[in-house]
């Protein structure tokens, strides 16, 4: 498994030079090949949970090594990627001093992107920059992302802490990371298998996830003043314990549905909102009706939008509004659909329908009408 380790760059010559008064150092520079060191053998007991039996070797490679003989089995495989991070919600994490959830929000990022193409997640790798390597934080951020991976059967192989003195500030980091996941060829998903008459299927979503933080820390923190700390009676607990929740995992029950047939595609609702990412996956000539009536967003959504003064519309653009996935399915199908996911823990309930139109406008593609009123 590739190293969790400082920058690649660091050497051994670094650590052994012993100059005289007037010369310079690594760590005089800033950089701590020694603490970067301890991040290693804090998080190696999280690493070695997040594995796969086609994961080869252990920590401390120059990369990460992944039996693909497995892929052998597959009639085409095809091998899908993401790429991500997790935004500004690392300014909540820093605020608060509390790093073990923050890896939760990458891994949801990374790996409900595979499954929208049908894709199993395989392997992840991470990337951790910082302006001062602090080791018990550093293992926090990686015990996250391992516990997540192993919640979604996803390898972490591998990945980098870089330390950037200067750059960032000692107590600043900033988290992304990359993912890969195999799909049939006849299996992958998408808006070439959907159909006039589908059904849409909304998942809840655990609230913010890892989306339009910035405008929600605009509007409570610099508009409205408010503190992480502060205890709000809408959402029943301090703002900043709110913020933190972390993202709802899908992997899993989606997978799921696909491995049962019983979905036509996906949309993981992430920046732009459900109407954008759910166009997507429509083919062109339809439109996906999606009643707002259906379901009721959680507080933190209403109050980003009420202290603020922000239009509906542009929080729909920015925020999820409680529907992290989407999944479009058959309706004959969509009893079992719906038992597959509240089997895997998923509560989820039919907001719209795919129909067909006539509008030139969207004839190149598909399109969503938002209506009603959330409940």
């Amino acid at each position: 498994m590739s190293g969790e380790g400082v920058a690649r760059g660091t050497s051994g010559e670094a650590r052994t030079r012993h100059p005289g008064p007037s010369g310079s150092t690594y760590a005089g520079a800033g950089v701590s090949i020694e603490a970067g060191n301890r991040a290693v053998e804090l998080m190696k007991q999280w690493v070695d949970k997040a594995r796969r039996p086609e994961v080869l070797g252990g920590i401390g490679g120059f990369a990460g090594l992944f039996d693909a003989s497995a892929l052998k089995a597959y009639d085409r495989p095809l091998l899908a990627t993401s790429a991500d991070g997790v935004g500004t919600k690392v300014a909540i994490a820093q605020a608060m001093d509390k790093h073990d959830t923050i890896g939760f929000d990458l891994v949801g990022m990374l790996v409900d992107d595979l499954v929208v193409v049908g894709a199993e997640p395989l392997f992840l790798t991470d990337y951790i920059a910082t302006g001062s390597v602090v080791p018990e934080r550093i293992a926090d951020i990686v015990k996250g992302i391992a516990q997540a991976c192993t919640e979604v059967g996803c390898a972490l192989l591998g990945g980098e802490t870089a330390e950037h003195p200067g750059l960032l500030g000692p107590h600043e980091y900033d988290l992304a990371g990359s993912t890969t996941g195999v799909v049939e060829a006849a299996d992958m998903l998408g808006a070439e298998r959907v159909r006039p008459g589908d059904l849409v299927v909304a998942m809840p979503s655990s609230g913010l996830h890892a989306n339009g933080y910035s405008l929600v820390r605009h509007v409570l923190m610099e508009r409205a003043g408010w503190s992480l700390a502060r205890h709000v009676e809408d959402l029943g607990r301090a703002l900043g314990e709110e913020l933190l929740e972390p993202t709802r995992l899908y992997a899993r029950p989606c997978l799921e549905l696909t491995r049962r047939r019983l979905v036509h595609a996906f949309s993981h609702v992430t920046g732009g909102g459900l109407a954008a990412n759910l166009e997507r996956v429509l083919p062109v000539g339809t439109t996906a009706t999606v009643d707002r009536g259906t379901w009721s967003p959680a507080p933190i959504f209403g109050l980003v939008g009420q202290v603020g003064d922000v239009p509906e519309d542009d929080l729909e653009r920015t925020l999820n509004m409680g529907v992290g996935m989407v999944a479009v399915v058959a309706p004959a199908h969509l009893a079992d659909a719906l038992d597959c996911l509240g089997q895997g823990g998923v509560r989820a309930w039919v907001t719209g329908e795919v129909g067909r139109t006539e509008d030139a406008a969207v004839a190149s593609g598909g399109s969503v009408v938002m209506h009603g009123v959330y409940a």
